[in-house]
């Protein structure tokens, strides 16, 4: 039985993760901000699903070094499972400072944790690094000094800042790049919610660039599953290159369904799950975005056997399903 500390544990996958790791016996100190981004009531929410004498929460700002110390003091822990940050393309363009605020503070911190405390960590990177790439699919060995959004640029901040402690201190960890995830309890700023939300209730929907996007759609359960397999198998410092390129205790992977799907097939789904048609109202390209994302997830599906199993076609009926109960739509 571990002793896990997750950041971000009101948050979608913060909570998902939260819940598999307390369903196998482990013992979860989770934090969270609990910040307006979005409703903190659907965090709330999130977080009465994690009633557990193992489980223990604090309302804390990581990135607040203080008020860090204080939530963490006199408890012990076997690995960091940092998922908290700011997220969000479009809203870095419109409030950059929490962005900095959270995710470079924030992770400098919980870095400065697992050093001082000479643990693991496993930390939520995001497939916004790859920006502008066009040669698909995106392999952790691409270069990613192009990102489209400062929320990219942050994210790949941190895995620089990972590789350099990882480097200096021999701190095993571990940065997941995921990939459009989304099902039950999912986040209302994405797509996939705002779509389903609005179907039903007899709204247009805004469907940028015309329709002609792609994305590699992740199931929650699959994100999970590759989380706690890293969680599980710590990189060895052993000066074998790792996934990423570095030769230091530092690996990043990408956690992807590995397979691009039309944007309007989602919606058609959607549609049929919802047994509703949608009223589009296509706009252009928004400034951030990107034209099409696709995993190669040969290094962690090598590494860690890991082997995502819920295609689209029933992942996104589920996540309605779960979205007309909790809203009563």
């Amino acid at each position: 039985m571990a002793r896990i500390l997750v950041t971000g544990v009101a948050g979608f996958i913060g909570a998902a993760v939260a819940r598999r790791l307390l369903d196998r016996g482990d013992t979860v100190f989770g934090i969270d901000n609990l910040n307006e981004y979005y409703d903190p009531q659907l965090k709330l929410d999130r977080l009465a699903t994690l009633r557990s004498d193992r489980f223990a929460f604090a309302q804390t700002d990581f990135a607040d070094r203080l008020a860090l110390d204080d939530a963490v003091a006199g408890r012990s822990f076997d690995t960091i499972v940092h998922l908290g940050a700011q997220a969000g393309v479009r809203y870095s363009i419109e409030n950059p400072r929490a962005y900095v605020q959270s995710n470079l503070v924030g992770h400098l911190e919980l870095l400065e944790l697992a050093r001082t405390r000479q643990i693991p960590m496993v930390y939520a990177s995001s497939s916004s690094v790859y920006g502008g790439n066009t040669h698909l699919p995106f392999r952790v060995e691409d270069r990613v000094d192009r990102p489209l959004s400062l929320y990219a640029a942050t994210k790949k901040a941190d895995e620089l800042m990972s590789e350099t402690y990882a480097h200096l201190y021999r701190l095993p960890l571990t940065g997941l790049r995921f990939f459009t995830v989304y099902g039950p309890w999912g986040r209302p700023d994405m797509a996939m919610w705002m779509f389903t939300d609005k179907i039903l209730r007899g709204l247009p929907i805004s469907v940028f660039n015309n329709g002609e996007m792609r994305r590699d759609f992740t199931y929650i359960d699959d994100i999970v599953a590759g989380v706690v397999a890293c969680i599980d198998t710590p990189p060895r410092d052993d000066g074998a290159e790792k996934p990423g390129g570095g030769v230091a205790p530092h690996r990043i992977y990408n956690i992807g369904n590995n397979k691009s799907e039309n944007l309007m097939r989602m919606i058609e789904l959607i549609e049929n799950a919802c047994d509703k048609k949608a009223e589009l109202n296509f706009k252009p390209m928004q400034d951030g975005d990107v034209h099409e994302t696709f995993a190669d997830i040969d290094a962690i599906a090598n590494d860690l056997g890991y082997a995502p199993t819920t295609p689209i076609d029933s992942g996104i009926p589920a996540f309605v399903s779960w979205f007309r109960n909790y809203s009563g739509i």
